[in-house]
């Protein structure tokens, strides 16, 4: 009688019986030696997996002391998660405040430009701007941590189609503001025309006859075409004093502009910008301003953060890592603190000039990138003139003018006063605001808003401005990279330099958005976790 063939045993199952034996880091070896773990043990922020007390227990190790460089998003969520599983972090921030660029402007709020220029905003109780980020789009991880930390959302405007388009030196339409629905529903109105008068023979190349004839019914219909022409329609709106109401009021539908004054305008280039992936019509903000969500990370880190503590230098240790730092306003000596990990949130124009324990390689990688010039203008009006008289309820007026934007609020509707965003503006316009004085930028947004809103000045209380590449501890928006930063520089800075790892938006691919604080505090939660679980105890000292 032959032999019983041998029951062969899934991974899985081999993985279990390895743990009953030796416990977690047991099945974290055998799963190394397997090749199971791959370059990570966690292989993207998207695949996230917070690391637990449980994690240490069971490998019989103690949680490392990590030292975080900036109380930004990044560095307070990395705290937040390590602090979970176990980890002893200290995070050194040089303001009196959390959350870097998440910064809610409210009255008594003060600032200091590099250059010295001094601003203490005056807005009312209750009245506020968002200086930084303004927004979260419902698919980014935002979303889970303010619902992780019972950070109250309401629902932001970020599309509304009865805000204005207005710009100068653009043909027939310069210098009128237009509603947003009637450049569009016009623009689409004509290519659909024009698609409809396609060459059928062309068409016929790439479409069955069925298919031709469901789109040219699309077409009518989308385009609200009459016998294939377009003639306007109710999508653009009404004439402004001619709405429909009741008894025999049916209203009158306004003429379109023609085609070749759309296309001289340009207006319709700023369509796509309300469309992308993560400029959803359907965004939101925290109640009652930005910062809710830093102070919620805070509130989870008592005794955590340093506030005041200026960076000197960040170096490398026999066995972990030596930061020196000192009192911003100049009291007690030069400090110093050690740890086992270093994971440094500080923006890269701020970061390079700080001697650190990097490789060239890695500073070359620094130096290199570019942040966006960027500025907005606070107006606190003592009426909501923007609802009442334009009926208008939050949106954005696109310009281009320098101010580019205008912003009107999405809280506080039907209530007396309001702080409207009266510029947000990029680049070189963004340079130029920002080198004016703090009065020259209130008189210029003014004087290219009134063109706009005629109310802007009778209205106007209080100003507040910001001009990014002048705030200290930023000196700029955001990083920007070129297509070939992100091939030559970008996977640099993502290498941990021995125990320094950076983190913050410019460690992603969504900079600009909070999102990307958060997902790269992720990455390097994960990577400190994987090396904390991956190293050997050291024996303890005797004597």
């Amino acid at each position: 009688m032959g032999s019983k063939p041998e029951k062969s045993i899934s991974r899985r199952e081999f993985l279990n019986q390895v743990g009953k034996v030796g416990g977690a880091i047991a099945v974290y070896g055998a799963m190394d030696s397997l090749g199971l773990l791959g370059s990570s043990m966690f292989a993207s922020a998207a695949e996230f997996q917070a690391p637990k007390k449980s994690d240490l227990v069971m490998a019989n190790k103690k949680g490392k002391k990590v030292i975080i460089l900036g109380a930004g998003l990044a560095g307070l969520a990395s705290a937040y998660e390590l602090g979970k599983a176990g980890y002893d972090c200290i995070i050194l921030e040089a303001r009196d405040r959390v959350g870097g660029r998440n910064w809610t402007v409210r009255g008594k709020t003060e600032e200091t430009e590099i250059g010295g220029v001094k601003q203490v905003a005056r807005f009312d109780k209750g009245q506020y701007m968002n200086a930084g980020p303004a927004r979260i789009p419902q698919h980014h991880v935002t979303m889970d941590y303010c619902r992780e930390l019972g950070v109250e959302l309401e629902a932001f405007t970020n599309v509304n189609d009865a805000a204005y388009y207005y710009h100068e030196n653009a043909g027939p339409l310069s210098g009128k503001k237009i509603r947003k629905r009637e450049i569009k529903a016009d623009t689409r109105g004509y290519i659909a025309e024009l698609l409809s008068k396609a060459n059928p023979a062309a068409l016929d190349q790439s479409l069955s006859s069925e298919d031709v004839e469901k789109l040219m019914a699309f077409l009518a219909r989308d385009g609200s075409l009459k016998d294939g022409k377009y003639t306007g329609t109710s999508y653009r709106g009404y004439i402004e004093n001619d709405l429909p109401g009741a008894g025999l009021k049916p209203g009158t539908v306004g003429t379109p502009y023609p085609l070749s004054q759309i296309l001289q305008s340009g207006m319709m280039n700023n369509f796509s910008s309300e469309y992308s992936f993560d400029q959803q019509m359907m965004v939101f903000q925290p109640v009652g301003g930005m910062d809710a969500i830093p102070k919620a990370f805070a509130a989870k880190l008592p005794g955590k953060i340093t506030f005041g503590a200026e960076v000197q230098e960040i170096r490398q240790t026999t066995n972990g890592v030596r930061v020196v730092y000192k009192n911003i306003k100049g009291k007690g000596p030069v400090k110093e603190i050690t740890g086992d990990y270093c994971i440094c949130t500080i923006p890269l124009p701020v970061l390079k000039k700080i001697p650190a324990g990097f490789t060239s390689e890695m500073k070359n990688a620094i130096s290199k990138i570019n942040y966006a010039q960027t500025g907005k203008i606070g107006f606190q009006f003592k009426n909501r003139f923007w609802e009442t008289e334009d009926r208008i309820m939050g949106g954005m007026t696109t310009t281009n003018m320098d101010i580019n934007q205008i912003w009107y609020p999405s809280y506080g509707y039907l209530s007396q006063k309001g702080v409207v965003i009266g510029y947000y503006n990029f680049g070189q316009a963004a340079v130029k605001y920002g080198d004016m004085s703090l009065k020259q930028r209130e008189a210029a947004a003014l004087a290219q808003g009134t063109k706009i809103h005629p109310q802007y000045t009778k209205e106007m209380e209080h100003s507040f401005s910001v001009a990014w590449h002048k705030i200290k501890y930023n000196e700029g928006g955001w990083a920007s990279y070129s297509a070939s930063d992100l091939q030559n520089y970008y996977p640099i800075l993502n290498k941990p330099q021995g125990r320094i790892y950076l983190a913050g938006e410019h460690l992603s691919y969504i900079t600009g958005w909070m999102a990307g604080a958060f997902e790269s505090a992720r990455v390097a939660v994960s990577q400190i976790h994987e090396r904390t679980m991956k190293e050997s105890s050291a024996p303890e000292k005797v004597g």
